[in-house]
């Protein structure tokens, strides 16, 4: 029987208010791991390699399903910290389902 494909959270960050994308920062991460996710990037270097790179950080969140990924961006302990990065920064958040190996 196959496993159910992970699901990632996949954001595009531009920070614009440093000082207060701090306090996201450090909400985030007990949220994530609250809802099994972990980090697989987040804010390191990028190169691109066809067409233009981002400007802004890279986030890619992996949780145990896509069902789990849409989950935690619904949350109610989520709303809050999602609303000091809409405060702080411009971004795009975007859920993909990977695939079953």
């Amino acid at each position: 029987m196959a496993e159910t494909p992970k699901g990632y959270v996949v954001a595009e960050v531009d920070v614009h208010d440093p000082e207060g994308f701090a306090a996201y920062r450090a909400a985030v991460p007990a949220v994530i791991a609250q809802y099994g996710g972990r980090y697989l990037a987040r804010g390191g270097a990028i190169v691109g390699a066809e067409g233009e790179a981002p400007t802004g950080r890279i986030v890619i969140v992996e949780f145990p399903s896509l069902a789990q990924a849409e989950v935690f961006v619904n949350s109610p302990e989520y709303a809050p910290v999602a609303a000091i990065r809409h405060r702080t920064s411009s971004s795009r958040l975007f859920l993909v389902e990977g695939v079953d190996i």
